[in-house]
């Protein structure tokens, strides 16, 4: 990709994706945008993986490798208190090209992997939906699963704060792993009834490279991939790794769209495949060819998709022509099931992107 194509990557980041959300990565992305030398690291990349995500990621794991640098003082995640001031880009931009080597070998050799744990609390409505229709034990599969910390959210308890102050649960009562998510009503809409449990038989992650904790230096990337003035998605994702650890899913390594089959065929029951800010990693053909493999497979066995993405990579191919699904910065959560060959595919709630606030659509 040449050089101003990436500029652009990032620039589109930093305006998008990072306004908001990240001071930090917005201000640092919108100077790399405009630098030769940041940005063109990022030539390293592997075909499809030129994302600001990933030059940010590869500077956060080369700060947390040397914790005591002044650029640190900048980094929440190590401890750091400052916010974005004239020293911040000088001395990002510094410390990456000194270590511009270690910077293109880890852009080279790795993907960004963000395990978001809070989006257990986007797929949870979705996936009990699914499950009422499975009418009985589901097995989950998440393509695109990174760590595979998703596939625990039958697990993790809930707590949705609404408007007027009333509250929904959802989940055990006693779990390490206990999230928060605000749920706003679109007008029209009727606040979701949530089961306490969901009975799952089975559950395996497909990833083209799946990410094992128990791995040090694995988990380090991960968390690395978090953005690092957000340091609570870090708790947390370390204290859903922990639980992990108690009860360690089955990963099955393969392409998301060639290996979707057999991966499914390793699951008894009723399946239900779960993406969450996967598909968008999908070249749109590959996104059409992965739709199309679900609806092969639905014409053999009960299958639900739960769809926690992007409008244009995940339900605009199965539910055409919302454009109120459309901007905003915001994901759309969906159910879709195969009846005769038939997609039947239902909108249910506009989502945030690290799972901490959705809002119910009417249905």
């Amino acid at each position: 990709m040449d050089l101003d194509s990436i500029k652009e990557i990032l620039r589109t980041f930093a305006e998008v994706e990072a306004r908001g959300v990240s001071p930090l990565y917005e201000h640092l992305a919108l100077q790399a945008a405009e630098d030769d030398d940041v940005a063109g690291l990022l030539a390293s990349a592997r075909d499809g993986e030129v994302r600001a995500t990933l030059l940010m990621a590869t500077a956060h794991r080369l700060v947390q490798a040397d914790p005591i640098h002044p650029l640190s003082r900048y980094y929440p995640s190590l401890g750091g208190f400052d916010g974005v001031d004239s020293e911040t880009w000088p001395l990002f931009r510094s410390f990456l090209l000194e270590r511009a080597d270690k910077a293109r070998s880890l852009i080279s050799s790795r993907y960004t992997q963000t395990n978001e744990v809070r989006r257990a609390a986007l797929l949870y409505p979705g996936v009990a939906r699914a499950a009422k229709e499975a009418g009985g034990k589901i097995s989950l599969l998440e393509v695109g699963c990174s760590a595979g910390l998703l596939l625990g959210l039958d697990r993790f308890g809930y707590r949705y704060q609404c408007d007027g102050g009333e509250q929904l649960t959802a989940g055990p009562a006693k779990t390490p792993v206990g999230l928060h998510c605000a749920l706003d009503l679109a007008p029209g809409a009727v606040a979701p009834k949530l089961p306490k449990k969901l009975s799952v038989l089975d559950r395996a992650g497909l990833d083209r490279a799946p990410v094992d904790l128990s791995d040090e230096d694995e988990l380090a990337w991960l968390e690395a991939c978090v953005w690092a003035d957000q340091p609570d998605r870090i708790r947390l994702l370390r204290t859903a790794a922990a639980e992990q650890a108690k009860h360690r899913p089955r990963f099955i390594t393969g392409d998301g769209v060639d290996d979707l089959p057999s991966a499914a065929a390793s699951l008894e029951g009723r399946l239900v495949v779960v993406t969450s800010h996967a598909l968008a990693y999908f070249a749109a053909p590959r996104r059409a060819e992965f739709v199309a493999s679900l609806a092969e497979l639905a014409a053999s066995r009960p299958l639900w998709w739960v769809s926690e993405e992007f409008y244009g990579a995940g339900l605009e191919t199965v539910l055409p022509g919302r454009s109120d699904l459309v901007g905003d910065g915001l994901a759309t959560l969906g159910v879709v099931r195969w009846e005769d060959g038939k997609a039947e595919a239902h909108a249910l709630a506009r989502t945030a992107p690290h799972g901490q606030r959705m809002t119910w659509l009417p249905l």
